[in-house]
């Protein structure tokens, strides 16, 4: 189940929201969910498209940054190396990577007969984190076509937070997790501009957590693992107009946003970045031989670093303010930290 985070909202940092407080705030991006329940399987998928057309013609400028490389993320070398998304990005368990890969192929392949003809191959983007403690992630339940049903269903307007999707399993900070999102409102050169941040968190120790007014919360669960061997993906977004290396830059401070919840990136934790602007859109047909672009005065980017940060902490926070108390796979349990700050309310009064 799923909360509305407005209820609970925890928000992070000095800089105002987005209208929508998630991803996609940044214009033209959509997200889309599949849910599987039933019994011990807890998973799914979560699709993130920076735009609605055809992202092999025409690709978006990203970078990647490992934080921690306890993870088995598919497409990172060929962005950090071309510094572009050509496909949407999927999230998604840990063992379930390769149906979401071979589905974005074969939807590149549909819109593109040419890839692996006469053009080049095709880089699909997918994310994970181990859901197995809340799913029978052995079961390899996510297929081909729920992937689909993921790009299928994704749409701009608010982001569905919490129990959902790729986050269904997900367990953070000992409490449940899941897919969360931010965002925050840039004035540049007076202009309005975006940067949002979509999680699916699975990482941090019990009693690690550190709400942005310092109350460390701790779930009651005492089968709850105190090892930090979880993940973590960030989807960062913006619609300021950056090239690689500055996404590179700006992927990097992800790390802060987990850092001011608590999070020391353990060694079994895989902890990855992914960020990009719908600005700039990179032609697959380009044939000019000098482009120009327009990017961010290197002197102002302290304020994505800044947003990075703080949309980062926010959407951790919203992925388990959405989430209800959770029963998985065995009867293992995970609490709602909404259901943390509402003991704490009821003792305060």
């Amino acid at each position: 189940m799923r909360r509305n985070t407005d209820n609970f909202r925890l928000a992070c940092g000095n800089l105002p929201s987005g209208a929508m407080n998630g991803l996609t705030d940044v214009p033209g991006i959509l997200v889309g969910h599949c849910t599987l329940r039933d019994g011990d399987i807890n998973t799914g998928v979560t699709a993130i498209l920076p735009h609605g057309g055809n992202l092999f013609r025409r690709k978006v400028v990203a970078a990647s940054h490992v934080i921690n490389g306890f993870g088995k993320t598919v497409g990172l070398v060929q962005i950090d190396e071309l510094g572009t998304i050509e496909t949407p990005i999927l999230l998604t368990n840990t063992l379930s990577v390769a149906a979401c890969s071979a589905a974005l192929i074969r939807d590149a392949l549909a819109r593109n007969p040419d890839i692996g003809r006469t053009t080049s191959t095709v880089n699909a983007v997918v994310g994970e984190c181990n859901d197995g403690p809340l799913n029978d992630i052995q079961a390899m339940a996510v297929t081909e076509d729920h992937a689909r049903s993921a790009l299928a269903a994704a749409h701009g307007g608010p982001v569905e937070q919490g129990s959902i999707g790729a986050g269904t399993g997900m367990t953070c900070f000992g409490f449940k997790g899941g897919i969360g999102s931010a965002s925050k409102r840039l004035e540049i050169a007076g202009e309005d501009f975006h940067l949002g941040a979509l999680v699916l968190t699975n990482f941090g120790n019990a009693g690690d957590l550190i709400l942005p007014d310092g109350r460390r919360p701790s779930p009651p669960d005492p089968e709850v693992k105190t090892t930090e061997k979880g993940s973590v993906i960030v989807v960062l977004a913006t619609n300021v107009p950056l090239e690689h290396r500055q996404l590179s830059r700006v992927a990097r401070r992800g790390g802060a946003g987990l850092a001011r919840l608590g999070s020391f990136w353990g060694h079994g934790s895989g902890d990855i970045t992914i960020a990009f602007s719908t600005a700039n859109p990179v032609d697959h047909d380009e044939d000019r031989d000098i482009v120009s672009r327009r990017v961010l005065n290197e002197s102002r980017i302290d304020l994505l670093f800044r947003a990075a940060a703080e949309a980062t902490q926010e959407a951790v926070l919203n992925s388990m303010l959405a989430a209800d108390r959770f029963v998985g796979r065995g009867g293992t349990l995970r609490t709602s930290l909404a259901d943390w700050l509402d003991g704490e309310a009821g003792r305060a009064s």
